[in-house]
């Protein structure tokens, strides 16, 4: 008999011979309608509370201040108010590719972690719109930017890139939320059907909108999920581009790149993934969910991390060659500046943080251990966050001029809104696994319905 080893090791199927259609809704409805919150989830949710009261304090007190509380300045009048901007809606990525671009290559692994990741696009394109809305100055007159009738006739200047992000994120939402919303549907119904108290029951069926299952439901289900699908798809590509013309249409050394779209595009899903593994490791552990969201699942995104973060890598070295190869004084500067200039040690940890550890994904043994991945994962939120920092702040840190350089030092409301925007996005996430199905029931059980479907 041959002798087991860790490359033979045996995952269970994603539904064991113990799981049916009623042991499968009573599993994942049981931890809304019958289950009391593990104690875990209170702190966790106070955490998040905390965080957004923090949120709300900041934000109150730059109205009545003024964005000069901020550590901006000249020449650096993008802080971190856009590099989070930019960070959140890269963490807004992978829902939607998990969602739309798997659903139409009929991956049958991304039906366990697909509802959770929408709605985590949900929660983080919130936390991203609200860095531009009071970057603004003058919040209040956000309705500027849209173009609506008005007496002056005036339009929104469409050379603007901040108009160009209202509409991306705007649509980029308005998408996730229908295509998110649809997929609820005929799991809210279930919830309305097995929901004893009679406000829930009422809700769940408001909600539900009158699904009952009979074929013309499914039928027109099916239909619009495909077609919000396909609409969904080209947005994970368009928006976080859009996002990159904000500083490639500049003349900012270290900006002005055509490389930036699909630079930015695979370190959007690169943090993306990151993030899902963050959440959805803890999840399965909190909620034993081991036998719904198995190590492949968790394999898998760690490949695609991997490989998204080795295009990144790609990206920092090409970026490096061509401020050489371009022999352009200023570009090649840039690239001195970010190694060995007044910000190195940020540059340096971004290196560590975004090629140097995940590498350790080649082994099997490391993408096995569920803690190694979830270390991995946190270091990559932290790297990319630290990319968006070396992008924006150290090449706006050194104007054309010596005379203009100057250096940008977050202040205590810089990381106070910052804090508060993660904070908020704890919030949510867990009032939205208290609510409603973090796990897809009927994509589940189609599962059942067709064994020879696996994910293993």
């Amino acid at each position: 008999m041959r002798e087991e080893t860790p490359e033979t090791v045996y995952t269970p199927p994603i539904i064991g011979p113990g799981h049916n259609y009623r042991t499968l809704t009573e599993k994942i409805s049981g931890i809304v309608l019958d289950r009391k919150a593990p104690i875990e989830w209170f702190l966790l949710f106070g955490v998040g509370f905390i965080g957004s009261v923090t949120l709300l304090f900041a934000l109150i007190y730059l109205l009545a201040r003024g964005v000069g509380i901020w550590g901006i300045n000249i020449p650096v009048g993008w802080g971190f108010d856009i590099v989070n901007f930019v960070w959140w809606i890269g963490i807004g990525h992978a829902g939607t590719l998990i969602s739309a671009i798997l659903l139409l290559l009929h991956q049958a692994w991304r039906q366990s972690i697909n509802r959770f990741a929408e709605a985590m696009t949900l929660f983080a394109v919130t936390c991203a719109g609200i860095f531009p809305m009071f970057h603004m100055g003058r919040p209040w007159f956000f309705y500027w930017l849209l173009p609506y009738p008005n007496t002056m006739g005036l339009w929104p200047q469409w050379r603007s890139p901040l108009v160009w992000d209202v509409f991306a994120v705007s649509t980029y939402l308005t998408i996730s939320l229908v295509f998110w919303y649809i997929g609820l549907i005929p799991d809210l119904a279930a919830f309305r059907d097995r929901a004893r108290n009679r406000y829930a029951r009422a809700i769940y069926g408001i909600m539900s909108m009158g699904w009952r299952g009979a074929a013309r439901h499914w039928h027109n289900y099916e239909t619009l999920y495909v077609l919000l699908a396909g609409l969904a798809t080209p947005l994970v590509l368009s928006v976080h581009t859009v996002v990159s013309f904000d500083f490639t249409v500049s003349i900012i050394p270290g900006w002005h790149s055509t490389m930036f779209p699909p630079y930015f595009v695979a370190g959007a899903i690169y943090s993306g993934f990151a993030m899902v593994l963050t959440l959805a490791i803890p999840l399965r552990k909190l909620y034993h969910l081991e036998d719904l969201i198995t190590m492949r699942h968790i394999q898998n995104m760690a490949k695609l991390m991997l490989a998204t973060g080795l295009i990144v890598g790609y990206s920092y070295i090409i970026e490096a060659f061509m401020a050489w190869y371009s022999a352009n004084p200023l570009e090649r500067y840039v690239m001195i500046n970010r190694a060995a200039g007044p910000y190195h040690w940020l540059y340096w940890a971004l290196i560590l943080c975004n090629l140097v550890i995940p590498q350790a994904l080649w082994s099997r043994r490391v993408r096995n251990n569920v803690v190694a991945i979830f270390f991995i994962a946190l270091v990559v939120n932290v790297g990319m966050w630290l990319e968006r920092f070396i992008i924006i702040v150290v090449s706006l840190s050194r104007d054309f001029l010596p005379s203009s350089w100057g250096m940008y030092y977050p202040t205590i409301w810089d990381w106070a809104t910052f804090g508060g925007t993660i904070g908020l996005f704890i919030m949510l996430f867990f009032i939205f696994i208290r609510v409603l199905p973090m796990i897809s029931i009927f994509e589940m059980k189609q599962i059942i319905d067709k064994p020879e479907v696996s994910i293993e």
